[in-house]
């Protein structure tokens, strides 16, 4: 196995720098550009905000120099910061926002979440036309809901170079759990790389910023466990299928540094709390390419909101945050000690790293990276009864490790113990809890932009996600979400869609039903008025955190009137699940992958409700 530089390894390198700088003055390292809101180590400000209700709020968009670890980049800033300002609205007002443009190229605004007119969403090309250089837009809507949200570019790339922020909405009414204070955790990727060369190395080379290939010295371990000819055999069938089980991320540690709040994981960003206090942690992933896994060793956490909406409270001791999520945790730290709140990425290529301390200046251990994860056969949609007893259908691809942790009593991972026919057991320390088969895959393989479809597709909701299946502790899975309002929508569907996450990762294509965005004749139609049930089918072996614009999707997660409403949801490799849609909002909206590179690359569709 590989091992990755992490941004510790190079701080010596980083201080010498920062002294190179300090004497120049020239640029602004990374943490110079920090807002407000993540430099104070006391949290939030809670109450009534300092703005009153309406007050126009202005964002200016510029290019600032920076440096860190001794590399030099550009980043876009936002009111001068990377991440950019805290915007905090209240529920009832009209809000508005001017967006100024001193970029000297397009840009635009999305309003991640948020239910607006379309004409506000600030998707180019779908719902306005962008902010032109040197212009300046202005957003107005009402606001209509409440809880965690961020907003980010939705041109071209800028969302890789720091164009994002966090925005909050305040309640109306008060909020049914109670904290002391409460912080924004705002987790992102950053590379000094070009982003538009980071995309053409993908281009030419897919697993070009893979590290963790499979090598030799793995072969003949396989071969000693398993037989030359079931090696062989498995070698083969990922061969045949231009894969590799070490395809868990695209874009790896290897030019990623992983931040928290804008801050490295050397600078360490810090929360104080006082023993005994409730603290609320809005977990943000504002990350272009990066699930994290996210935890905080000793100090479990109540997961109280998921995309912004309340659930029923349910703890946990860990959880993986897609790209474009958002968890609101509390946690109690009744202790006079340090903790420290680690995002592992999904890959284990690297970290973020932040610490809940009493006092400034304390810090907790860094738990290492865990052991890389493997695609699975499960991942691949095979057909197990055809495959025997191959390597990698078994295990998830890791060793179980000793001392496993049973699950039985954790509400979420009871789901996949309900088997079908033909279904795996969930049997701590022998195969992986893996869901039950609810669907086969027809004839229909969608031409050439894809190279693979899940012949046996999966309920996968109880899961715990990619390298989380043997941890040994409480991971959440979507089944514990439950919606804590009571406000379902009684009505049946009035009509079913299917759609596939699709692609050909030899060539970096992206797609739905096999074909790109820009291959697609016109938008996908909506019925307003109508209630939808949409089925998404993930051909590929990638996750895929898909966003829709301007609706709730209601997750079928099992939960009768309590399923959850989300504006992202990560469909797992092999994965079939269902959302229903109340079409109540006119207009066009984006649907798409929320991988910033799988979006630009085609998995990108317009809907049209009217």
């Amino acid at each position: 196995m590989n091992s990755f530089p992490t941004p510790l390894d190079s701080l010596a390198n980083r201080r010498q720098f920062l002294r190179y700088i300090s004497a120049t003055g020239l640029l602004a390292t990374l943490d110079g550009l920090l807002p407000a809101w993540a430099r104070e180590p006391a949290g939030l400000a809670t109450g009534p905000a300092a703005r009153a209700p309406g007050e126009p709020i202005d964002l200016f968009l510029r290019w600032q120099d920076l440096a860190f670890g001794g590399r030099r980049g550009r980043a876009i800033t936002l009111n001068g910061t990377v991440p950019g300002p805290l915007l905090r609205l209240r529920e009832g007002e009209d809000a508005t926002i001017r967006v100024h443009n001193e970029l000297g190229e397009d840009s635009s605004v999305h309003w991640h979440g948020i239910l607006v007119p379309f004409e506000m969403d600030g998707v180019p090309g779908v719902s306005f036309p962008g902010i032109r250089a040197g212009e300046t837009f202005t957003y107005r809507f009402p606001v209509r809901q409440s809880g965690t949200y961020w907003y980010h570019s939705h041109s071209g790339l800028q969302e890789q170079l720091g164009h994002y922020g966090p925005l909050i909405i305040d309640p109306a009414e008060p909020e049914p759990y109670r904290y002391d204070r409460e912080y924004v955790v705002m987790l992102s990727d950053w590379t000094f790389e070009n982003p538009y060369k980071v995309l053409a190395k993908l281009k030419k080379l897919s697993a070009y910023y893979n590290f963790q290939q499979r090598t030799v010295g793995d072969f003949f371990r396989d071969m000693s466990e398993d037989g030359l000819a079931l090696t062989v055999k498995e070698r083969l069938a990922w061969g045949n299928m231009r894969m590799s089980p070490t395809d868990i991320a695209d874009i790896t540690g290897y030019t990623y540094t992983y931040l928290v709040n804008g801050l490295a994981p050397g600078d360490n960003w810090t929360g104080l709390f006082a023993p005994g206090e409730r603290v609320r942690l809005r977990l943000i992933n504002a990350a272009t390419m990066s699930y994290f896994n996210v935890r905080i060793p000793g100090l479990p956490m109540t997961v109280v909101q998921a995309d912004g909406q309340d659930v029923q409270p349910v703890e946990t001791d860990e959880l993986q945050i897609a790209v474009a999520e958002t968890f609101d945790v509390i946690v109690h730290p009744r202790e006079d000690r340090a903790y420290t709140l680690f995002a592992e990425a999904m890959d284990r290529s690297g970290f973020g790293r932040g610490t809940l301390a009493p006092r400034p200046g304390m810090t907790a251990p860094v738990p290492g990276l865990r052991e890389r994860p493997l695609r699975t056969m499960v991942d691949m949609g095979m057909d197990m009864s055809a495959m025997g007893s191959m390597r990698g259908m078994e295990m998830g691809g890791g060793k179980m490790p000793s001392g496993a942790a049973d699950h039985g009593d954790h509400p979420g991972q009871m789901t996949g113990m309900a088997m079908g026919e033909g279904e795996q057991a969930c049997v701590p320390g022998m195969t992986p809890c893996t869901g039950p088969e609810v669907g086969r895959h027809g004839p229909d393989t969608h031409g050439p932009g894809n190279t693979s479809v899940a012949r046996v597709q999966r309920d996968r909701l109880g899961e715990p996600g990619t390298g989380l299946e043997q941890v040994g502790h409480r991971v959440l899975v979507y089944t514990d979400l439950r919606r804590l309002a009571d406000d379902f929508d009684e009505r049946p569907a009035d009509r079913e869609m299917e759609l596939h996450l699709t692609g050909n990762m030899e060539r970096y294509m992206w797609s739905f039903d096999g074909k790109k965005f820009s291959e697609v004749q016109g938008p996908i139609k909506f019925n307003y008025g109508e209630r939808l049930r949409l089925t998404m089918v993930n051909d590929t072996m990638m996750e895929h955190p898909i966003h829709l614009h301007g609706m709730w999707m209601e997750l079928e997660n099992g939960h009768g009137r309590r399923i959850p409403r989300k504006h992202t949801i990560s469909v797992k490799p092999a994965e079939r699940l269902s959302v229903l849609i109340a079409v109540d909002a006119p207009g066009r909206w984006a649907f798409h992958c929320h991988l910033l590179y799988h979006m630009d690359m085609g998995m990108f569709r317009v809907v049209r409700v009217s």
